[in-house]
């Protein structure tokens, strides 16, 4: 595989790839590194008492259910994305990215090539139990939620906002972070404050919408309208506030393509929506376990996640 080495500004190599692998990777298997857990995507290892190795698989998650098929090539390409946009925010908030390479915390070179381009060696922080999602635009459940309510997580809306619609304002609507197989749940910003205290909760709302904003202004130069996205936050040992796991991915996002959007329909989408949109014509409870793919549908998911990664990148 042809690689691209972006270098950038703490000294972390970022591998592109050129010609994204053939085979997926469900599940990492490194023997030299005690496994901490393993989450939707990403499989995360011990390095020592201040770093953590995160590897993030090709595994697939849809209505909070882990899917038995996987994407090849999609855990490089959110690593790539993520690491994109971890250098280009960095000077609106810190994130958990370490100096350390992998070679430094993986010296063997077997394990090493396995996650070559989807594994990269983090800080230890305390993770907040609050994922901060912020919508642009009226799409998903915060479209059906204002069908019924007029509301979108507790926030009254103006009447009349037609489907995919962009807000008035940006909003901050919070969620809980579910455990494997569960579900999130939207909460409001004042439980977001009995969460975490009103300092932190105020700082993630400002941040997360300033990210956003930043971000979403970008990615429309690119021809990529930014509907939605979710981040997550940590602390340092001093309480200070780091941007962790991953950032403005087709996982964590809504991308749609400036030139097939229109107010009153849901666009198509670069993100998973094109997974979540065959799987609700299944009979399927949205419980574990989840169906299976057909081929078709996992190549042009592929298709999707690379053609965002290009837009945004090059």
């Amino acid at each position: 595989m042809v690689k691209e080495t972006v270098v950038i500004k703490n000294n972390f190599e970022m591998s592109k790839p050129m010609n994204d692998p053939v085979a997926a990777l469900h599940q990492s298997e490194l023997k030299s590194l005690p496994l901490l857990s393993r989450g939707k995507v990403r499989d995360i290892y011990d390095v020592d008492e201040d770093h953590m190795l995160i590897v993030t698989t090709d595994r697939l998650s849809a209505f909070d259910v882990v899917l038995p098929d996987a994407i090849p090539g999609k855990g490089a390409i959110l690593t790539t994305v993520s690491n994109f946009w971890f250098d280009r925010t960095r000077h609106i908030i810190p994130n958990h990215l370490s100096d350390k390479s992998l070679a430094e915390v993986l010296p063997d070179e077997a394990e090493r090539n396995m996650i070559e381009g989807r594994g990269i060696v983090v800080r230890k922080l305390k993770p907040l139990p609050v994922e901060a999602v912020v919508r642009g635009y009226l799409i998903g459940s915060a479209w059906s939620d204002y069908q019924k309510t007029g509301t979108v997580c507790g926030i009254a809306l103006p009447a009349g906002l037609r489907q995919a619609q962009q807000l008035p304002e940006t909003i901050f609507t919070p969620s809980t972070k579910a455990e494997v197989g569960d579900h999130d749940e939207n909460i409001s910003f004042e439980k977001t404050v009995g969460l975490l205290g009103q300092d932190i909760a105020e700082q993630m709302r400002d941040v997360s919408l300033k990210l956003y904003q930043e971000a979403a202004e970008y990615a429309l130069e690119r021809g990529i309208i930014i509907a939605d996205t979710k981040f997550e936050f940590g602390t340092d040992k001093n309480g200070g506030l780091v941007l962790i796991d991953e950032v403005l991915t087709p996982d964590s996002s809504r991308f749609w393509p400036v030139d097939a959007y229109q107010v009153g329909q849901s666009p198509p989408s670069f993100d998973k929506q094109y997974v979540r949109d065959y799987l609700e014509t299944l009979d399927w409870d949205k419980t574990d376990p989840g169906p299976c793919l057909p081929e078709e549908v996992i190549q042009r998911t592929g298709d999707k996640y690379r053609e965002a990664r290009d837009r945004l990148i090059n």
